[in-house]
């Protein structure tokens, strides 16, 4: 177990100091008070900004939260399994794998639903008077059931890279069931609780899309898929390209299922239309930036920030934009220029990815250059974790046997190649290793 909710160099920190929060006081005066018997709070928010009332809630954070180990420590596993990728060191693997089935026997215990606080004797609710929910970030404050998924998805898909087992997958399954189980249906739309307080579930609200579809989308299993259908909206609202960006840039991946389904044909150019917009948005916001430094927070740049990169993930490698707060990247392919021996597209080559069927994708590359050549290299996944089977150019091509991570591709001068492509999934261990040229 980890001994705090936050951990770093200098180990497990049991304390809030009075200035840690001084960024966030406003920000979280309009969300749930973390607890219900802060004194002098009589209502369901809490008053950061007050100096008193802050006093007393930082008292209570540091008495119930600051010992316990809590769901979000989980995303330390993109840390370790980073580590893993570039060293090999099976000590780290294990460390992740550890640690998931740790919060999976917690799970079990608690009767199948995540506990938010495991105490330091490794007791869940050991400093919360018994209570399974109420911990830092968890089922009650700040956000809810987002900061329980999150990161049990996180977990779970680096489990399964660093094994091939997707059953670690049935983690954070679970939670899904479990709340869809406590929803209910009004005005034709399918709610489920958000939040637990000391009165029981609350915070009912539509599923987002994004929680079952990152499941789906890296195993393609069908079950993942038909966790949806109790949700009629998935027709209309999970079709439309939304304007704007979310803080994790990955609003878009129900439209992006849509279209690698065949359902959605105009989805590639809505979505760089869409982000191309936004960007310049940004841009004009920055260049135009005459607030006081003294006022920003980390929300100020994560709202200025012009960076995007959900479409060229979704689009180029064939898979959905991380999840947010520290996932790693699931894709399908990844590319490499063969001639200036580097990660990434050559230049004037751009790539497509317009379909996944289970193991199966089709790709379209194309070469703008009227004069040159282009020579690039296909990997079977982010990190070469999957293994190429066959391949097959422009449909009447004889499929070529590939069987290995990686695939070398020619495009003549203003020349384009639809290949369809096999992989034999999670049969390679992950590495951050590059070709060797």
């Amino acid at each position: 177990m980890m001994r705090s909710p936050i951990n770093g160099s200098r180990g497990p920190r049991f304390e809030n100091q009075w200035d840690d929060w001084s960024t966030h006081r406003a920000i979280l005066a309009p969300y749930p008070a973390p607890f219900e018997d802060i004194p002098g709070v009589s209502g369901p928010t809490a008053d950061w900004t007050d100096d008193r009332v802050y006093g007393e809630i930082l008292k209570l954070l540091n008495e119930r939260q600051m010992r316990c180990d809590v769901p979000l420590n989980l995303t330390s596993t993109s840390l370790i399994t980073h580590a893993y990728l570039l060293t090999g060191d099976d000590r780290l693997r294990r460390w992740v794998l550890d640690y998931v089935e740790a919060w999976a026997q917690r799970i079990a215990i608690n009767g199948g639903l995540c506990p938010d606080n495991v105490g330091p004797n490794g007791i869940i609710g050991e400093t919360m008077g018994g209570k399974w929910w109420g911990g830092y970030y968890g089922w009650r404050w700040p956000h809810g059931f987002m900061s329980i998924i999150q990161p049990l998805t996180i977990a779970a898909m680096n489990a399964t890279l660093l094994t091939g087992d997707a059953a670690y997958l049935d983690v954070p399954r679970g939670q899904l069931d479990r709340m869809i189980s406590l929803g209910y249906e009004q005005g034709g739309r399918l709610l489920i609780p958000n939040r637990h307080l000391d009165a029981g579930w609350s915070d009912f609200r539509a599923l987002r899309p994004e929680y079952p579809l990152q499941l789906w989308a890296l195993t393609h299993d069908a079950r993942d898929l038909a966790r949806l259908e109790r949700f009629p909206e998935r027709e209309n609202e999970w079709n439309e390209v939304a304007p704007g960006r979310g803080k994790g840039d990955d609003l878009h991946i129900a439209p992006w299922v849509r279209y690698i389904q065949g359902k959605n044909p105009g989805y590639p150019l809505a979505i760089l239309g869409c982000q191309y917009a936004e960007v310049a948005r940004r841009l004009d916001a920055m260049a135009h930036d005459d607030t006081d430094p003294e006022t920003w927070d980390v929300h100020h740049w994560q709202q200025l920030n012009p960076v995007h990169t959900e479409a060229l993930v979704q689009l180029t490698c064939g898979g959905p934009q991380i999840v947010y707060h520290g996932g790693l990247l699931h894709v399908r392919l990844r590319y490499y220029d063969a001639e200036q021996q580097r990660p990434g597209l050559p230049p004037d080559v751009a790539a497509l990815v317009d379909r996944i069927e289970g193991d199966r994708l089709r790709v379209q590359l194309v070469n703008v250059s009227p004069q040159h050549a282009r020579r690039l290299v296909l990997q079977s996944g982010a990190f070469g974790e999957h293994r190429f089977v066959w391949a097959r150019a422009n449909q009447d091509g004889a499929a070529m046997p590939v069987q290995g991570p990686l695939l070398g591709v020619e495009l003549a001068p203003a020349g384009a190649l639809t290949l369809e492509i096999e992989l034999d999934r999670f049969r390679r261990q992950p590495s951050y290793a590059q070709p060797t040229w």
